[in-house]
């Protein structure tokens, strides 16, 4: 990947959030159109995909580009723990653990399935074309793939570990980043097609959805006995609630990072799979959950009454908009071998999660969730979790900070493993 940056056609940020805000609502307005082209359009392309891909789009076509915008880092530093604070507000955490094992096991499942791809799917490309596997030192491609890995199973500060540790050559990393975003929202947009045919998966599964569907009436029944017409008072205190915590979620992360990078060797050490602890971005999103967590014991869950997670799930398309504008779908096939690997890898993974959940009849949910908490993260888990009903968006939210929790040491494991694979020829 060359280092030099074409200059998008538009560059001014501000105009790029406006294009950004239009595009969304333009999505949300066709999406709520229930009669004619837009009824069908969207009970085949989810309306979740297309806030991905009409930002991918513009993209592409030299409209606006991530390489000269700060969006995406506003949106995950500022709006991200924002939307976790607003939407853990008013969890149940005892209906939330009555969900059962099941979950975990999912999630399990999801991580392993990736550990064990990513090297089954070096073994597969090499038989047909070694080269694709190949590459010697900083250049070698399961350093890149590494990298993939720490994304997959923890999120972007699991990535950057795997960059620092693994070395893989900057000026070919933009490839590998590609791999990640096409793979990981082709991925999204499977499991998204199948949240409509929910009923039918589950019944094929042999799934026993009960605990679901209390959690779902649960949360229902209490939503509409504190809904109200919320005033401007009640959107300046979860103002306040949403960024403060945002504040103080980046001031202890960035201090508690520093702290323990400089005093523990494990965590400075970036060959460690503690060096996760070190990532001033896991921090701030276990922060944030954590005072979302804490507030919902307190008056402030009553603020879902006035539509605080409506106000968090704005948060987060917003940050979906912003990881759409990465994806340069021109560049998909510029190396079909790589990709290859990608799809396979996620195969392995799509396959292990369907096994497992046959085998302990697991419901749909779980396995799209415990997915998605894995490859998407922080970002898409929430987003996920929410098409199947609004109140199982917080189910989401804690089991992709588990993802973050097991992310380094997993893509570790899958790294070395990797590193097996391609010197077997």
């Amino acid at each position: 990947m060359d280092n030099s940056i074409t200059e998008p056609l538009i560059s001014n940020d501000t105009v790029v959030f406006g294009l950004l805000a239009f595009a969304l609502g333009f999505i949300f307005y066709t999406s709520s159109i229930k009669t004619g082209f837009w009824r069908k359009f969207y009970s085949i392309v989810p309306a979740v995909l297309m806030c991905y891909l009409l930002p991918a789009i513009l993209a592409s076509s030299g409209l606006i580009s991530d390489e000269t915008s700060k969006l995406y880092f506003m949106a995950s530093r500022y709006l991200l723990p924002a939307a976790l604070v607003l939407m853990t507000l008013s969890i149940d955490l005892k209906a939330i653990a009555n969900l059962g094992s099941k979950a975990i096991i999912m999630f399990l499942t999801g991580s392993v399935g990736i550990i064990i791809g990513g090297p089954l799917a070096i073994l597969l490309v090499s038989i047909f074309s070694p080269e694709t596997v190949g590459g010697n030192d900083f250049d070698a491609i399961w350093r890149g793939l590494s990298t993939i890995a720490g994304s997959w199973i923890g999120g972007g500060a699991n990535q950057a570990a795997m960059l620092e540790i693994f070395q893989y050559n900057p000026e070919k990393y933009g490839g590998m980043v590609l791999i990640d975003i096409v793979v990981a929202n082709v991925w999204m947009a499977i499991i998204l097609l199948g949240v409509g045919k929910t009923k039918k998966i589950d019944k094929w599964l042999k799934a026993d959805t009960s605990a679901i569907e209390t959690l779902k009436i649960k949360v229902t029944e209490f939503t509409e006995k504190i809904t109200r017409v919320p005033t401007l008072n009640d959107y300046m205190i979860m103002l306040c609630l949403a960024f403060s915590a945002v504040g103080i979620a980046h001031f202890f992360g960035d201090a508690i990072s520093a702290y323990l990078s400089s005093n523990i060797e494990a965590i400075s050490d970036k060959k460690s799979f503690l060096s996760f602890l070190g990532s001033a971005f896991f921090w701030m999103v276990v922060i944030a959950t954590t005072i979302g967590i804490a507030l919902s014991f307190t008056k402030a869950k009553n603020y879902e009454g006035a539509g605080a997670s409506k106000i968090g799930g704005m948060f987060i398309y917003i940050l979906v908009a912003t990881i759409g504008m990465k994806m340069d779908l021109g560049k998909v096939l510029e190396n079909p071998g790589l990709i290859a690997i990608g799809f396979i890898w996620i195969t392995i993974h799509a396959a292990l999660l369907i096994l497992v959940a046959k085998l302990i009849k697991a419901p749909y949910f779980f396995l799209a969730v415990g997915s998605q908490a894995n490859v998407g993260g922080a970002a898409s888990a929430p987003v996920v979790a929410a098409e199947f009903h609004p109140s199982l968006t917080s189910v989401g939210v804690l089991l992709a900070v588990l993802g973050y929790v097991v992310g380094t040491g997993g893509a570790l494991l899958c790294a070395y493993l990797m590193e097996i694979a391609s010197s077997v020829h």
